[in-house]
């Protein structure tokens, strides 16, 4: 099976050695995003709102760069620094996703690159 990185202009460029997605088949993996602006590579700046927004915006992104949506992301991992944080992830989360909503994991972390207070990753399967 042939392995096929995706890339969006419209989410950040990978800040490491690593694509921001990869496809393989017919499973998208996507690689960890953190409230990065796609056009400065900067944090943004705002409270843990904006960065949540920032990251499920910049998640959407390379999920149109290969082919689907966040409608198609079966598992979702979401890392957290402060997981007093868990219930605004969850009232956020039903601003970009519907039933049935994909597996899940929210884990608390200690820290996360260039001070972040969010990062999340996942895995999205299209129908092709």
């Amino acid at each position: 099976m042939s392995r096929q990185p995706v890339h969006s202009d419209q989410a950040p460029d990978a800040i490491g050695p690593y694509s921001q997605a990869i496809r393989a088949g017919n499973t998208v993996y996507l690689s960890g995003q953190i409230p990065l602006d796609p056009a400065s590579g900067m944090l943004i700046e705002g409270d843990i709102r904006a960065q949540i927004h920032r990251v499920f915006d910049n998640l959407s992104a390379v999920c149109q760069a290969a082919g689907g949506s966040l409608a198609d992301v079966v598992k979702l991992q979401i890392y957290l620094t402060d997981l007093s944080h868990f219930a605004t992830v969850n009232e956020l989360m039903q601003e970009y996703f519907s039933q049935p909503y994909p597996a899940r994991a929210a884990l608390g972390v200690a820290q996360l690159p260039k001070g972040a207070e969010v990062e999340m990753d996942g895995v999205m399967v299209l129908d092709q």
